[in-house]
């Protein structure tokens, strides 16, 4: 229970440092031709920069499912090796502009929305590159627990290209 409330404290925060941010970082742009019905599933997280509400955690997997209402529902879970326990947070997801731009705000903790970003995707959907409102939030998702190194050496070089610090990004352990 304690390990929910600690998460759901981070995601709380978050959410309110974010405010309703729908923002994008400069030289970040949303993928076009953006089809949520194949991005929806589990992804697994291989390397993320850092921030206080997935820190210690390992085997990070974020599960997106498609709601009655065409909300999506975010499942973000983690094991924190210290504790020795999971964490999880769900929240919902809606698109800012059009369904087939890759530009999502969502929301751990009621009407505070922060942007969700999908800046690069392969077209078989297997792997993703996802930031937030600013620079300090960087995710690199994958289908499987490994990402093909070349697959991965692109994304860095993306991300570093749009203005990321790639050397502070962390590798949690699948």
């Amino acid at each position: 229970m304690l390990t929910y409330i600690k998460w759901g404290y981070g995601i709380i925060l978050l959410s309110l440092v974010m405010g309703c941010t729908t923002g994008k970082p400069t030289n970040v742009q949303p993928v076009t031709n953006f089809d949520i019905n194949r991005y929806l599933g589990q992804w697994y997280e291989i390397a993320r920069l850092d921030h206080s509400f997935e820190r210690n955690l390992d085997r990070v997997t974020a599960t997106y499912s498609l709601e009655a209402d065409n909300t999506v529902k975010v499942t973000n879970r983690g094991f924190n090796e210290k504790s020795q326990q999971w964490q999880q947070a769900q929240g919902k997801a809606k698109f800012v502009d059009q369904p087939d731009l890759g530009h999502l705000k969502v929301s751990f903790f009621g009407p505070f929305y922060g942007s969700y970003i999908i800046f690069a995707l392969e077209d078989d959907y297997s792997a993703a590159l996802v930031s937030s409102y600013n620079y300090d939030y960087l995710w690199i998702l994958s289908r499987d627990k490994k990402l093909d190194p070349a697959v991965l050496e692109r994304y860095l070089n993306r991300a570093k290209l749009a203005g990321f610090d790639t050397d502070k990004l962390i590798y949690p352990q699948q």
